[in-house]
């Protein structure tokens, strides 16, 4: 098997959004629910859409819980994202060589172009999947199915990467291979559960496992 495409999870995998998340969580959930949630317990938040989230806290408040949190977040964006090591110039590199790289992520895309702005890889990325574009987010398989319909890949010759058991899941539903990142915040050990065929310790991983297929 060759590797021709790379897709990538955003949050948490391309960029350190992980404390901005956390905190438009605490602000949201705070004024809603005061004294009822910590940090802690944001952390399950981290990976599914607000939609679903909302949902399951407070049913029938979702819509205008998810405005509160975009609000806040966007407010804050840029202050409290943060760059992992070497990750846009491994995608440089990846470009290069004539990989297809693309976006599968539970946000809107506005919010991944604001991200892609702050990390400066706008233009590294030959197309870009965001809630907008999907019925069904991750783990359905749709999203992963959308990116490969459009990069033109066949299942076999591409990976899904990132940070959440949905990224892995979802993955695996479309039949492609999937990586985990052990700089998740939930822990390699957590991603394991979900058999991953890589786990990447650095970015610059994906250039030995593109090299060998």
């Amino acid at each position: 098997m060759a590797v021709k495409a790379l897709l990538f999870d955003f949050d948490g995998t391309l960029l350190n959004t992980n404390e901005l998340i956390i905190q438009t969580f605490m602000h949201v959930l705070n004024e809603r629910f005061p004294g009822q949630f910590s940090p802690k317990d944001c952390l399950k938040f981290i990976g599914p859409s607000l939609k679903q989230t909302f949902n399951d806290i407070a049913p029938g408040e979702e819509e205008a819980l998810i405005a509160k949190y975009r609000a806040w977040n966007l407010e804050h964006h840029d202050e409290l994202v943060s760059q992992y090591p070497d990750v846009v110039s491994t995608l440089e590199q990846l470009k290069a060589q004539g990989i297809l790289l693309a976006i599968v992520s539970t946000k809107r895309n506005d919010t991944i172009d604001r991200g892609l702005s702050i990390l400066g890889a706008t233009h590294l990325f030959d197309v870009r999947i965001g809630t907008d574009n999907v019925k069904n987010v991750k783990p359905d398989p749709e999203p992963v199915l959308l990116a490969l319909e459009r990069l033109g890949v066949d299942k076999a010759d591409a990976i899904m990467i990132g940070d959440n058991s949905h990224d892995i899941e979802a993955g695996h539903r479309a039949g492609v291979r999937a990586a985990g990142v052990a700089w998740a915040i939930k822990g390699e050990a957590y991603l394991q559960q979900y058999q991953p065929e890589f786990i990447l310790h650095h970015m610059t991983d994906l250039l030995d496992i593109v090299k060998e297929g």
